[in-house]
């Protein structure tokens, strides 16, 4: 089986910290655009596809800054990350996406990570 590696995609969004962090780490903003469905119970997300159910754990969260989880079915080291940083010059909020993938299939995951993150930048209006 080979190793996933980490990889990590960038998107400036027009969006203060606290109102894109409600999109990322709460179910009610995961299901406005990451999943169908989302719930949540002790600290386990269940993500609904078209009936098809994913379940994370959510590893740690800082308000504001990010949240990071790792699907049970995945291997220990691996997670998947919302980070929300702002540029120091222009104080910009850039949302960071941090992933594992196989490397043959990183390509894939970006374009499936920029479909979803478009989908939320509609949602907030950018």
């Amino acid at each position: 089986m080979s190793k996933k590696v980490l990889y990590t995609l960038e998107f400036p969004v027009k969006c203060s910290p606290p109102i894109l962090f409600e999109f990322l780490a709460t179910p009610a903003g995961l299901q406005e655009w990451f999943a169908d469905k989302v719930d949540e119970r002790d600290g386990i997300f269940m993500f609904d596809w078209n009936g098809t159910e994913e379940k994370a754990e959510l590893l740690e969260k800082e308000p504001d800054k990010y949240v990071r989880f790792r699907w049970l079915h995945a291997g220990k080291e691996e997670y998947f990350e919302f980070r929300i940083e702002k540029t120091e010059i222009s104080n910009q909020t850039i949302l960071i996406v941090k992933d594992f993938a196989d490397k043959k299939d990183i390509k894939d995951q970006s374009q499936l990570w920029e479909y979803q993150v478009k989908d939320l930048f509609h949602r907030l209006g950018n």
